[in-house]
């Protein structure tokens, strides 16, 4: 989507808040450092947007190259700096792509678009955040 994002937050108690996007859907966060935490972590959501903006554009890459994907699953892992702020240093993502005869080589254009061009959420971590992806197609 072109142009400006927005999203609110409100503080509720302790570190638990209620952000809500631009277009209306509220999504909690809170310290998953608290045993009784009612929501992610911001750092967790970061890894999430990453996730969900590459799975994104990689079911559109996939369908425009007619690829028959039938499914998605995306697992993503981030390493965290020791000392403050503790941001992604590290970010492996793999993808467990689903479908009949899916081309290895299509998967990986796919996903090298998107990480090199289309992900915005991705694009927009610092240039020194090392990104490595993995890729699992199976058979129906």
């Amino acid at each position: 989507m072109p142009g400006t994002a927005n999203a609110s937050l409100s503080w509720k108690s302790g570190t638990h808040f209620v952000a809500r996007s631009g277009s209306g859907h509220a999504v909690t966060l809170d310290s998953v450092s608290h045993a009784d935490h009612l929501g992610p972590s911001p750092m967790e959501l970061l890894l999430i947007s990453v996730a969900g903006c590459t799975a994104m554009d990689i079911v559109a890459i996939m369908g425009k190259m007619r690829e028959r994907l039938t499914g998605l699953d995306v697992s993503i892992a981030g390493e965290r700096a020791k000392t403050n702020p503790k941001r992604f240093t590290a970010v492996k993502v793999t993808y467990r792509l689903k479908g009949e005869r899916l081309s290895a080589e299509k998967a990986q254009q796919a996903v090298s678009l998107s990480m090199s061009t289309y992900c915005g959420a991705l694009a927009s971590l610092r240039p020194d955040c090392r990104v490595t992806s993995a890729i699992e197609i199976s058979e129906d």
